[in-house]
């Protein structure tokens, strides 16, 4: 991947301290709330983003509800983010899966 961006799978608000200190600038959400139980949401990791100083933005879909509209305010946001990105979902998977849509569509600046 050409830009500096990390994929990983589900974090918790308690990580964010970590992820800031090795240099992550924005936090990327792509799994929506309520998925499985136990799983923190949006809002925690939000707060939990600002309190660390970092910008944090929830472009969240289901894995197969992947659709033009998350893909452009993906690229939107991505373009404009300060880098490094870390991404985030269940798995990764999702994550990745946008990524490589905006990347194909021609829509991430190099």
């Amino acid at each position: 991947m050409s830009h500096e961006i990390s994929i990983t799978g589900q974090i918790t608000p308690d990580q964010v301290p970590m992820i800031a200190e090795n240099g992550i600038k924005t936090i990327i959400n792509n799994r929506p709330d309520g998925e499985e139980a136990g799983q923190p949401t949006s809002a925690e990791l939000a707060a939990a983003a600002k309190k660390a100083g970092l910008a944090y933005k929830e472009i969240s879909f289901a894995s197969s509800d992947l659709n033009q509209t998350h893909v452009e305010d993906f690229a939107d946001f991505f373009n404009q983010a300060e880098q490094p990105i870390l991404m985030f979902c269940r798995v990764g998977a999702r994550s990745t899966g946008i990524y490589e849509a905006a990347k194909k569509m021609d829509l991430l600046d190099d």
